[in-house]
């Protein structure tokens, strides 16, 4: 397998079948252009098996670090240790970046994200709960 940063809208289209819904190129153009925000793409032969998405965030009193935003490995690539390899190479880049550290929001009944996670070096932090905001006409698309 071979991770590469998505740098080009094309390879975020491209990789359309690991996200939730369809792509959009406006927001594919978007996402490029925001600082901190980056997306890694494990490719088997040379087709996009998987993909890890992360945003870097700064406060006045911690600093940077990176929340992991979201993993995907398609069905017929899961168990070979693809998002183990895409989570570590997010820790490595966000590393890179002076992050001090990375996290990621997951259901407690995940088993295969909980599973993932720890074999890439995560350590629990205890439980908690997430609420959300919806605004607009996207936001009721999205739900």
């Amino acid at each position: 397998m071979e991770i590469r940063r998505a740098a080009t809208v094309a390879e975020l289209l491209g990789a359309e079948r690991l996200y939730d819904g369809p792509a959009r190129p406006e927001w594919a153009e978007r996402f490029l252009a925001a600082p901190g925000h980056l997306m890694l793409i494990g490719y088997v032969d040379g087709v996009p098996a998987g993909m890890v998405s992360g945003v870097e965030m700064l406060h006045p009193d911690k600093g940077a670090e990176m929340c992991l935003y979201e993993l995907s490995v398609d069905e017929p690539y899961r168990r070979r240790g693809i998002g183990r390899a895409l989570t570590r190479a997010l820790a490595a880049v966000a590393r890179e970046r002076g992050c001090y550290g990375m996290w990621v929001g997951v259901d407690t009944d995940n088993e295969a994200a909980l599973a993932t996670y720890r074999s890439a070096g995560a350590a629990g932090d205890g439980e908690f709960a997430m609420l959300t905001w919806g605004f607009g006409d996207e936001a009721e698309e999205a739900r």
